[in-house]
């Protein structure tokens, strides 16, 4: 199979170059300096191991490829606020032998959240979700760095809404040939709400830089918490702790590469660069969404999806509000939500 990585950043990148690196055929979908350092220079791929170049194909969009194979995967990574676009683009795009992409190729949705996989069920017969445990950093232009060790990440996939299936078995055997565990289950949706409650930290990193300070470490559990009380409103099953543990144990062991912490998420990723957008909207926004029709408060998600939307949109420094703040701030919306809830006299 060729696998054409839709987002070719931090995750997309580190999947591209991994099963590149194992010999499978790939393809890199990115724009900007990015394109146009991968096009010029390669792709820079920084693992435990040392640097690397590896000079796949770079390009913009379908029409640059032209017909696509009936063999091609369609990996979606990228940012969920761009996933609509992308399907958009590639959906129609005609592919060998007849019909068109949504019609006949498997998009697998490797990204943060829950939304990707009912937006590209609106367009595409065939979409596989994964929960996605891979450290990496879009370093600069053309430059993916992945410091786990010795698997890069683990990867759990699955079809959507539910079950198996021979493509899916493929993949994630293909996987296993690049550094990554790739364990096919017939519940994704299990492991990826999971993987949400823990991405609901990825707006306090993005406000408030890396989470290292028992503060910052406190005001998580209780936005969590916040969180998982909203998905058992809504009758929504998600791995517990104890399960994630076991399935990570020590498999992935974070490798610095210049002797530094471990940087922050996504998110902090795009507030750094200044892209003008960032995830909130479908991590913490999800919970929100998911309050508001079931009837539970969410003034701690609430809060962080404001407040990370109003740093990329006025482009503010990642991390810049002291955690003291955003707990003041935190403490006085739930007040706020108490006292507002509160029975009248």
């Amino acid at each position: 199979m060729r696998y054409v990585i839709i987002g070719a950043g931090a995750v997309g990148g580190a999947v591209g170059g991994r099963l590149a690196e194992a010999g499978h055929e790939v393809v890199l979908v990115a724009r900007g300096a990015h394109l146009a350092a991968l096009r010029a220079d390669g792709l820079r791929f920084v693992t435990p191991e040392g640097p690397r170049t590896h000079r796949l194909p770079a390009v913009d969009g379908p029409e640059a490829l032209g017909e696509l194979r009936a063999d091609d995967v369609l990996v979606l990574t990228v940012k969920t606020q761009d996933s609509e676009a992308a399907l958009r683009d590639w959906g129609p795009s005609p592919v060998a032998g007849g019909g068109t992409a949504a019609e006949r190729l498997p998009v697998v949705c490797a990204q943060n959240g829950v939304e990707s996989r009912r937006l590209a069920l609106r367009r595409f017969r065939r979409v596989y979700g994964v929960c996605v445990w891979l450290p990496a950093t879009f370093v600069d232009p053309g430059v993916v760095a992945a410091p786990g060790s010795p698997l890069t990440g683990i990867l759990h996939l699955g079809r959507v809404p539910h079950g198996t299936d021979d493509t899916v078995r493929r993949i994630a055997a293909e996987l296993e040939t690049a550094r990554f565990e790739a364990p096919v289950v017939p519940d994704v949706a299990r492991w990826q709400y999971a993987k949400l409650l823990g991405n609901l930290a990825n707006a306090i990193e993005a406000v408030s830089g890396v989470l290292t300070g028992e503060e910052g470490l406190a005001l998580f559990a209780r936005v969590r918490a916040e969180g998982a009380a909203v998905l058992d409103a809504a009758g929504i099953a998600y791995a517990g702790e104890e399960e994630q543990s076991r399935a990570r144990a020590d498999k992935i062991t974070f490798k610095p590469f210049d002797g530094s912490e471990r940087g922050a998420g996504s998110s902090w990723q795009s507030l750094h660069r200044g892209t003008g957008t960032i995830e909130a909207d479908y991590l913490n926004g999800e919970i929100a969404l998911l309050g508001r029709l079931h009837g539970v408060p969410t003034p701690l998600n609430d809060l962080l999806q404001r407040l990370a939307n109003t740093f990329a949109r006025e482009r503010r420094a990642a991390g810049s509000m002291p955690v003291t703040e955003l707990v003041r701030l935190a403490d006085e919306a739930v007040a706020f939500v108490q006292e507002e809830r509160a029975p009248r006299p």
